[in-house]
């Protein structure tokens, strides 16, 4: 079946042009639209990152956390804009970062799109205001409540409801959830995952039978654009994910085989961790988190044996979407990635 879709934008505007997901936009955006392409970034070499990608991307440098830089990145006399807000903070400098950035500043950024009178607004939010799965078998669809995971999980479940107050107030919005996602363009920290499978250092929990759903990052790109782009109700939210969840060990195994016809050795991973380190890692984290303190590597322990998993049918039923990319191909393509950049795997 052919969803319709509206026309794309004369100006598209997305935040957090120069991290992970904001990347991929921009380049696809590039390479499939005639408008402008206006991108929030940081500083001068993020500027100059986004700039290079092509001659119709305008940088404009601000902060989502300083409301008065943000209309800068508007043109009221230039049509129809859309606005794809990827900014956020995962994994802070400061553990207040989370509030500024991904509730204040989310609240900013759309009240510039209100402001501005943008046509529709797509916020990428994060599986985390939903916590895990109470059930290994259960996946996260719609009609869960919020159960926010520690800091991260509670900034973002703020900025989806400073989303559902502002289409209250008018403005055409909707979110997109993703969860863990993976691809080209990635942070240190997924290639230091790719490393640790290589020399069979990542730590699996209790036979890794734990679930989780991802999400390759142009499997996440045609997410965005579709609740950009497929006219539906302002306040919808969806998630976007590869086509089914994975076991921890599964996902292990795939960067292992992945890495190998790449021509890496791959050390057998015999790293297995007992379930209860992982529960005393959460309960370190919450603790640390409890005093205002964010450490990355107690975070990510603790979250390593939960079950993470969420149903894609809502995005296919509603948008059209398709995930064309799953595991193997796509950890194929974020290594190939890693040596075109010429990091260490």
């Amino acid at each position: 079946m052919t969803i319709p879709r509206r026309p794309t934008p004369d100006t598209t505007v997305v935040t957090g042009a120069a991290g992970w997901l904001g990347t991929a936009l921009v380049h696809h955006l590039v390479g499939t639209r005639d408008g402008a392409i206006v991108a929030l970034v940081t500083d001068p070499s993020e500027a100059d990152r986004v700039r290079a990608v092509d001659e119709r991307v305008t940088p404009v440098i601000g902060d989502v956390r300083d409301r008065a830089s943000l209309d800068a990145l508007f043109d009221d006399d230039h049509g129809v804009t859309d606005v794809l807000h990827t900014a956020g903070v995962i994994h802070p400098a400061t553990f207040d970062d989370f509030e500024a950035v991904n509730h204040v500043g989310t609240r900013h950024v759309l009240d510039a799109a209100r402001t501005h009178g943008v046509r529709r607004f797509v916020h990428v939010s994060s599986n985390s205001p939903f916590g895990t799965n109470p059930h290994p078998t259960d996946r996260f669809r719609n009609d869960e409540p919020y159960a926010p995971y520690l800091g991260y999980g509670r900034s973002k479940m703020q900025g989806e409801l400073a989303v559902f107050e502002a289409v209250e107030a008018g403005l055409d919005a909707v979110i997109v959830r993703p969860p863990w996602f993976y691809g080209p363009h990635q942070p240190p920290r997924q290639t230091t995952f790719f490393r640790m499978v290589r020399t069979g250092r990542f730590p699996v929990f209790a036979g890794g039978h734990q679930r989780r759903s991802m999400a390759y990052v142009d499997n996440l790109v045609q997410g965005v654009e579709l609740a950009e782009l497929v006219e539906t109700e302002p306040g919808r939210a969806w998630w976007i994910a590869d086509e089914r969840p994975y076991e921890v060990r599964e996902i292990v195994e795939t960067v292992g085989r992945a890495l190998t016809d790449e021509g890496f050795d791959v050390a057998p991973n015999r790293f297995r961790v007992p379930d209860v380190v992982g529960r005393l890692a959460e309960r370190a984290d919450s603790l640390l988190q409890s005093r205002g303190i964010y450490h990355q590597q107690v975070h990510v322990l603790g979250e390593m044996n939960k079950n993470i998993a969420c149903d894609i049918s809502a995005a296919r039923d509603e948008l059209g979407y398709e995930p064309a990319i799953e595991l193997y191909e796509g950890m194929r393509r974020s290594i190939r990635w890693c040596i075109d950049q010429g990091l260490e795997l």
